[in-house]
């Protein structure tokens, strides 16, 4: 049986628990989600492993916490881009746009990137919010796209592609780094690419 775990209510609480969070986050980011132990996120959040499980059934309970504010870290402020675009739209400055802050956001957060895609085939609950969150965009950008007055035939199948194709690229870029690739030249073809989708 598992143990009970409690809701924080009171401010000192809170920090504690979020605290946690903080320390799983860092430390799968440093040695992976099977590297990490409760005894070490306790220690890097300083306070007891009893704390711990005060607040979280176990590993797994931090990890799921840990996605969630990855999620909020890195895919906030690119979702509150598209709150700024404006007619007309200048789908080759924001296509790059949109891939510079994907590289950026993939450049910073690779290690706890890594740790928790690694974990998204594997992990029902993991996959399931990488999921949510596809699903989340592709919704944003074709609420926006409505509210501007786009009419975009086939507008799901073509965010949800042009968001392939864009994290295909970051992935390639950051991780991949093949000598015999021009990235420049990837780069210009993946903002015709997506852009042809849409004018």
């Amino acid at each position: 049986m598992k143990n009970p775990v409690r809701e924080p209510r009171q401010e000192r609480s809170i920090e504690k628990k979020n605290r946690i969070i903080e320390a799983g986050y860092q430390l799968f980011s440093e040695v992976g989600y099977y590297g990490t132990n409760t005894a070490e996120i306790a220690k890097r959040a300083g306070v007891s492993t009893g704390i711990v499980y005060g607040y979280f059934q176990d590993k797994r309970d931090i990890l799921i916490s840990v996605l969630e504010l990855y999620i909020e870290k890195v895919f906030d402020p690119f979702l509150k881009m598209f709150d700024k675009i404006t007619l007309p739209v200048d789908f080759s400055a924001l296509i790059t746009k949109i891939i510079n802050q994907a590289i950026n956001t993939h450049k910073s957060n690779r290690k706890i990137h890594e740790a928790l895609h690694s974990l998204a085939g594997s992990d029902e609950a993991v996959g399931a919010q990488f999921i949510e969150l596809e699903d989340a965009i592709t919704l944003k950008i074709a609420e926006k796209f409505t509210h501007l007055g786009l009419n975009v035939e086939n507008a799901m199948e073509k965010i949800h592609l042009s968001m392939d194709i864009i994290q295909s690229f970051s992935h390639e870029y950051v991780f991949d780094k093949h000598d015999y690739i021009d990235y420049f030249v990837m780069k210009e073809m993946v903002i015709n690419l997506v852009k042809g989708l849409f004018e």
